[in-house]
Parts: structure tokens; C-alpha cells; sequence
């Protein structure tokens, strides 16, 4: 099997790829810049590429039996205006051109799995979110909207589209656990605002398990939130970080202190959501890390 993965040199896919090739994938991985090159296996291969530009890129994608769609810029940064045009354009752009770039005939055999995230159902704060839930109105939500607008384009081709709605991802390298744990090891850490908020989450070989899991279920399709099962208030959230590091964790970061540091970026971390893996878990997904202090102590320890 053959697999094509954009933003193959990020968090998520540097361990995706890793993790694809110890299961026997050929791995071709498009990235704007060949930085990353030593993260990845010596066998797959790299193109360097601006994914949200056509350009001769999109001739590599024949003849792989599974896209996965992961680029896109960060969004845990504080945005203005051209960010968020940045976080748009590296998103709907690249999958547009992805999905342009897909033979008109596919015969059934190509899967596209394209990554979105939970952010599609909005603010939504205690209702528990699953597939059928509504999109939400705000930037997040419309972005996802639109992004996955574009990966079900692929349909017309023939192609079985996934459109797998992230959580926020936990891994070793990389990503928000960083972020998340570096205040606890100054014995400064605390829960976000009023720690009310749901915090949807999901460890990193969780998701790669069910990007495969996608990719060789011929009966998933559509959307497919790939969280745990077990979403965490941000109040329980800090204190398993600092239980598993033994530090404490009674020093809240105020609400308008993070409006000040994140701007409009504040307002998904301090409201959250609560969304649930309905479709993995109605498919027989098991999860190697349900629960939050197994992913913690599996990653910090």
C-alpha cells in the first residue's frame, strides 16, 4: 500500500509516517520545506512543496491507495487578520489542490482521509457533542466547514472520503502538551480560566491507530471525531498533570490575562467542547489511552 501525506513533516505527520512504514506503507510525504528530513524514516520519500499552490507536486499523487490530509499552519499562537487568513488558506487551498489533483476515475480504490477538527461544532460549553451534532458559526466552525467541503469533492472521483475531526492531539514532541506542561515544572501551573471548560483530547498513537483504522475500514466514511471517549474539564485536566508530575496545581491562568496573551485564539480555550468518538467506538475501535492520566503518564513519564 502506498500512502501520500501533506504536512507530512509536522507533529502529527512525522509520527504518521514513522508509524505507517513499520506497518509496511510506502510513504511519499509533501512538505513545504525538507527541514524535518531527519525525523523520518530513511524510506519515505519527500517532496518540498507549497501544498495551497498547484504545481508539479500534484503529479505524485497517482498510483497511492491512501491521501491523508494534514497540512495546515498552527493555530496555537495569538492570530490577527492575516493569520487567520494563513490558517485558512494552508487548510481549504491544500485540500482543494489535493482533491484537483486526484484522477477523475479512481475505480474505488483511493481513500481520502482529511483531517478538520472538533472545532466544526463551535462553543458549545456542557452539551456532548458526537458526528450529528451541528456545525457551530464561528471562525473555527466555518473553517472546518469549508475544509471539509472541499475533501468531499473527492467523492465525485470515486474516492472514499473520511473527514476525521481532531481533538487536541498529546505526543511527546511537538504540539500543545508542551505548551500545556511547561508552567507545572515551575510549580506555576493551574487550570485555564474558570476550569470549567471541556477539553477534548486524543494521545497521538491513538490517532494514528485510527487514521489506519480509517484507511483499511472500507465501511467508514464521512465525518469521525477522533478524540477519546473520555473528554476532561480543564480543572481535571490540570490536576493530572500535576499529579503525574508531582507538581501542584491550584494556580488558575485568568481569562483575561489569556485575551490578552491569545486574543481571539483565548476564547477556544476557555470555552472548549465536549465531543465524543461515536463512530470509532460504534466500528470497534478500541483505544489504547482512554482516559487521560494513562495518556499523561504514558507521554511525561
Amino acid at each position: 500500500m502506498r500512502a501520500f501525506i501533506t504536512g507530512g513533516t509536522g507533529f502529527i505527520g512525522t509520527y504518521l509516517s514513522t508509524f505507517l512504514t513499520a506497518r509496511g506503507y510506502n510513504v511519499t510525504v509533501l512538505a513545504r520545506t525538507p527541514k524535518a528530513r531527519a525525523d523520518l524514516p530513511k524510506n519515505v520519500e519527500m517532496i518540498a512543496a507549497d501544498g495551497s499552490k498547484p504545481g508539479d507536486w500534484q503529479r505524485e499523487v497517482a498510483g497511492h491507495d491512501v491521501l491523508v490530509n494534514l497540512a495546515g499552519a498552527t493555530t496555537f499562537r495569538r492570530w490577527d487578520e492575516d493569520y487567520k487568513r494563513l490558517i485558512r488558506d494552508s487548510r481549504v487551498k491544500t485540500t482543494r489542490n489535493l482533491v484537483d489533483a486526484i484522477a477523475s476515475e479512481t475505480g474505488g480504490r483511493v481513500v481520502l482521509i482529511s483531517a478538520s477538527g472538533v472545532g466544526y461544532y463551535g462553543m458549545t460549553e456542557d452539551q456532548q457533542l458526537d458526528e450529528s451534532s451541528p456545525a457551530g458559526t464561528d471562525f473555527f466552525a466555518n473553517l472546518a466547514r469549508d475544509w471539509e467541503s472541499e475533501a468531499t469533492r473527492a467523492e465525485d472521483k470515486g474516492v472514499r472520503v473520511v473527514r476525521t475531526r481532531f481533538g487536541v492531539v498529546l505526543g511527546r514532541e511537538g504540539g500543545a502538551l508542551n505548551q500545556m506542561v511547561r508552567p507545572f515544572r515551575f510549580f506555576a501551573g493551574g487550570p485555564l480560566g474558570s476550569g470549567r471548560q471541556w477539553f477534548s483530547w486524543i494521545h497521538i498513537e491513538d490517532l494514528c491507530r485510527a487514521l489506519l483504522f480509517a484507511a483499511e475500514n472500507d465501511n467508514l466514511t464521512g465525518p469521525v471525531n477522533c478524540t477519546s471517549p473520555f473528554p476532561v474539564r480543564n480543572a481535571e485536566l490540570a490536576d493530572t498533570i500535576g499529579k503525574v508530575l508531582g507538581r501542584p496545581s491550584f494556580m488558575p491562568a485568568p481569562g483575561f490575562m489569556m485575551r490578552l496573551v491569545l486574543g481571539e485564539f483565548a476564547e477556544f480555550v476557555l470555552t472548549g467542547q465536549r465531543v465524543i468518538p461515536k463512530k470509532l467506538l460504534d466500528s470497534g475501535f478500541k483505544f489504547d489511552y482512554p482516559t487521560i492520566e494513562e495518556a499523561l503518564r504514558s507521554l511525561l513519564l
